[in-house]
């Protein structure tokens, strides 16, 4: 049977062991949830059955709190329900919810998930850390790990044994979780997920920040949305389709199927001083040409921020990304002139994150760059304009990276000792995370873990870089396929994921399927012969991991 049958057969046997039609419990069943309240040694607040939202049978829902604020919830299956597996759901952003994994209770799978020790209700974005080095510390690495212990607990009271396995899946935030996790915490999972991990989370916010200062300097000078009209309002977002177009002649070929995708940004070498020479601007308002300020973003952005010393804080962004910067880093009139960066994740990062001292509350409007911060009020303001990149390794952050970054290469424990599996996965056109900082860290890690020898670490941690995917999800490649299957087959079945078939759809419908390979290989087409540019021909069948 080659590898792509055992996937597709795997698929399948997932879909007939689900759980089926909804039964109502059992008075028995029901007492046998609600004792969980009872439990001598856990803070339970409620205990009681629910139905599951994505359908199948009800569950067991437990809420509980870990001293001193850390909230977290359980979703047990019933037992004739439970597949004997625990999976910890990582989260997303700032976190500060409790996040549900309906879909797989629906499988059979005990899932737990926690605030992280703080409620985005009242305290939102990084604002729960002001002055709160518990928060911090809770946020960082505690709450994840005491869940885990937590749902454990649960799950040997409730079923009346331990978990026979134990997983952990995430994304983003939820990424960095992970490998947390395997780095502090060894004992904790057989197999951990980690998506998009933002293990670098220092550098990757200071990042965010010195790529949005690039774009609001000089009062928007680089802006790439334009005032086409001059009625003051950056509504043409043209420019970045003009510059992506420009990359996709310059790269999308280079894999040899000319798919709007670029399997490898790393492959192409794009100068935008050289490519977009017949582009330039002699005036500010146009959306057909780049003026100077504009053409120093785009440079900005693919080459990263350093500091004064020339010292690499973060990678820039890929090729083919550029799509994606509109969402995340460029005002325009469409989003209010508040780009998801700056109103979501890294808007206040600087205030409460980042410095062992918090420099300040956040101003007002975040919106406004303009707006000279008060510094002399009780609770001083800090706005973001004023990071300094400089400060990033002049040990003014020193703490905090301690505390929140997962970035320690040496994952001896974790998957040499004790044996677990680690899949990590990430999209070439993720703007948010930047997708070669995980090769990086991956490369060191086999480095540090295993010698230098890819082999060796193959055995046990697999790297899937998904062309044309964006944070997590999306983007115009293939992106979508079960996470967690693979490393249950790989860690009960031993079978090693060589790679994942992932699938686009547009309308409900697969326009484009393929293989994800594990790192170093990649997806190979060997179809009919001319038909590569042919989207009948993008399956399966029609590509070889080489």
């Amino acid at each position: 049977m080659t590898n792509i049958h055992k996937t597709l057969f795997l698929a399948i046997l997932l879909i007939y062991t689900t759980p089926g039609t909804a039964q109502n419990p059992t008075s028995a069943e029901i007492l046998s949830c609600e004792n969980l309240e009872f439990l001598p040694n856990l803070t339970i607040n409620s205990a009681q059955i629910r139905d599951n939202a994505q359908g199948g049978q009800p569950y067991c829902y437990v809420r509980g709190i870990i001293s001193p604020a850390i909230h977290f919830h359980a979703q047990l299956p019933l037992p004739q329900n439970w597949n004997g597996r625990f999976l910890q759901w990582g989260d997303g952003g700032k976190d500060g919810d409790l996040d549900y994994a309906d879909h797989r209770v629906a499988e059979g799978y005990a899932v737990t998930n926690s605030n992280t020790g703080h409620d985005n209700g009242v305290e939102p974005g990084a604002s729960f850390a002001f002055h709160n080095r518990r928060a911090e510390i809770d946020f960082g690495y505690r709450a994840v790990h005491l869940t885990v212990m937590a749902g454990k607990l649960l799950v040997n009271a409730y079923y009346e044994k331990a978990p026979n396995f134990s997983y952990f899946e995430g994304c983003s935030q939820g990424g960095r979780q992970g490998l947390m996790e395997a780095q502090r915490y060894p004992n904790d999972f057989d197999g951990i997920v980690a998506g998009a991990p933002a293990f670098a989370y220092q550098a990757l916010n200071a990042s965010g920040i010195w790529n949005l200062q690039r774009i609001y300097r000089d009062n928007l000078a680089g802006n790439l949305a334009v005032d086409s009209d001059n009625n003051g309002s950056f509504e043409s977002l043209t420019l970045v389709d003009v510059l992506h177009e420009r990359v996709l002649k310059k790269c999308d070929a280079i894999d040899g199927i000319t798919d709007r995708v670029i399997d490898n940004p790393l492959s192409c070498d794009f100068d935008p001083t050289i490519e977009l020479s017949d582009l330039q601007c002699p005036y500010n308002n146009s959306d057909q040409c780049f003026t100077n300020a504009q053409l120093q973003t785009i440079i900005d952005f693919y080459n990263g921020p350093v500091d004064d010393a020339g010292r690499k804080v973060y990678p820039g962004k890929a090729l083919g990304s550029e799509p994606r910067w509109i969402g995340y880093y460029i005002p325009h009139e469409g989003n209010n002139m508040g780009p998801s960066k700056l109103v979501g994740v890294a808007g206040d990062h600087m205030n409460y994150l980042f410095y062992e001292e918090d420099p300040g509350v956040a101003i007002p409007d975040v919106r406004e760059y303009n707006y000279k911060a008060r510094t002399d009020e009780v609770f001083p303001e800090f706005h973001w304009k004023d990071y300094d990149i400089n400060d990033f390794y002049s040990g003014k952050g020193d703490l905090m990276k301690s505390i929140t970054d997962a970035n320690d290469p040496d994952l001896t424990q974790f998957l040499r000792e004790r044996g677990g599996k680690l899949m990590i996965y990430h999209g070439w056109v993720d703007t948010l995370i930047v997708a070669e900082d995980t090769l990086d860290y991956f490369n060191e890690m086999v480095d540090v873990t295993f010698d230098g020898s890819l082999s060796q670490a193959s055995d046990s941690t697999r790297l899937f870089l998904a062309p044309g995917m964006g944070h997590c999800r999306g983007g115009p490649g293939p992106n979508n396929w079960d996470k967690l299957a693979p490393m249950v087959d790989w860690v009960e079945n031993g079978i090693a994921p060589d790679f994942v078939i992932a699938e686009h759809l547009t309308d409900g419908r697969v326009v484009n399927q393929r293989p994800v390979c594990a790192f170093p290989q990649q997806a190979q087409y060997i179809g009919p012969t001319n038909g590569a540019d042919d989207p009948d021909n993008w399956k399966t069948q029609n590509f070889e991991c080489r």
